[in-house]
């Protein structure tokens, strides 16, 4: 291992020019930066990152905030965090918070603490107080995935109304008119747009939406299973099942077949997400695919923007989604 100015000598500049490279590498020429990092990697040097978060106050790490490291969806999304972290010289602080609010603004104080430099929060809640910040500062905080609708911070999300809608349109393209949804926990947002995407494709196709084709769910297989049972149950059954989860879409096909229903000649099923067991599942899952890790990598960009007093360019980002068409759904039987 070697020191700061054994670089400087090999790379031909001074120690502070070094410095300067390996803390803010943008506003240094090309042609420096690359004789910089050129010797760093024939010096084997590596800064010492206790002493350069003791000068600059600063602990490089960005704690993630999530409702469950359970959900696989999550744990993409966590992925593209890391990796995007680890490009910026920033380290990952996981908080599986189980969306408890007492819990998320506990570890928001960490960034106060400067345990950690800012917060993703993966869950439409804001753990900051009012006076978190001076005025005229940005909050160190991006809301990512499930965001609240007047967040006061940058957010990166899907449209989710029209994902909704889009999944439901082809259900009715396929013939379907008895078209179930198990929904997303009561309180989050996307279970509020999932519904209204849902409720303006039946509309469009002059179908009066049913209350009683809408079950409660919580993103889990759990909870798409035990809505199948309730579904079973009614007078008339439904033809086809939107859940507003692929893993809730997982519970529900297991709940059908253990009930003698074929997946999709009795009743076709689709998921929300695209995680990787949907294209795996029996029958393969007609879904909504997310870029989750794009999620990650967005929300890491726009906070160390925030972070390194780039200010927040595009503050509210809108991702693409893309309807993944597999086996599990169909024309109903005559």
């Amino acid at each position: 291992m070697s020191n700061i100015r054994k670089v400087a000598e090999l790379a031909g500049v001074s120690v502070a020019t070094v410095s300067r490279t390996l803390k803010s590498p943008d506003i240094v020429s090309p042609a420096t930066r690359d004789k910089v990092l050129q010797a760093v990697e024939t010096a084997g040097y590596r800064p010492n990152r206790m002493a350069v978060q003791f000068r600059s106050r600063r602990s490089h790490n960005l704690a993630v905030l999530v409702p469950t490291i359970a959900n696989t969806f999550f744990a993409r999304v966590i992925a593209g965090i890391q990796q995007a972290a680890r490009e910026q010289g920033y380290g990952v602080l996981l908080c599986n918070t189980l969306g408890r609010e007492e819990e998320e603004i506990q570890y928001a104080g960490m960034v106060a603490a400067r345990q950690a430099d800012g917060i993703i929060q993966l869950r439409a809640f804001n753990p900051f107080p009012e006076d978190a910040v001076d005025p005229g500062q940005a909050l160190p905080m991006v809301n990512a995935c499930e965001v609240l609708d007047d967040a006061p911070c940058p957010t990166v999300k899907i449209d989710n109304r029209a994902a909704a809608r889009t999944l439901t349109e082809h259900l009715i393209a396929l013939g379907h008119r008895r078209i179930a949804m198990i929904q997303g926990p009561r309180r989050s947002p996307l279970t509020r747009d999932r519904v209204a995407g849902y409720r303006d494709a039946l509309e469009a196709a002059g179908i009066v939406p049913d209350n009683e084709l809408l079950c409660p769910g919580d993103f889990t297989p759990k909870a798409g299973h035990e809505a199948v049972t309730t579904l079973l149950d009614r007078a008339v059954r439904p033809t086809a099942i939107f859940c507003e989860s692929d893993e809730m879409a997982i519970g529900a096909i297991s709940r059908l077949k253990q009930a003698g229903l074929s997946v999709p000649d009795d009743v076709s099923v689709a998921g929300f997400d695209d995680i990787a067991f949907a294209r795996y599942s029996d029958p393969p899952l007609t879904t909504v695919a997310q870029p989750a890790e794009a999620f990650g990598r967005c929300a890491v960009a726009m906070l160390i923007d925030i972070l390194e007093a780039r200010g927040q360019g595009d503050s509210h980002v809108v991702l693409p989604f893309e309807l993944v068409i597999r086996d599990s759904t169909a024309a109903p039987r005559a």
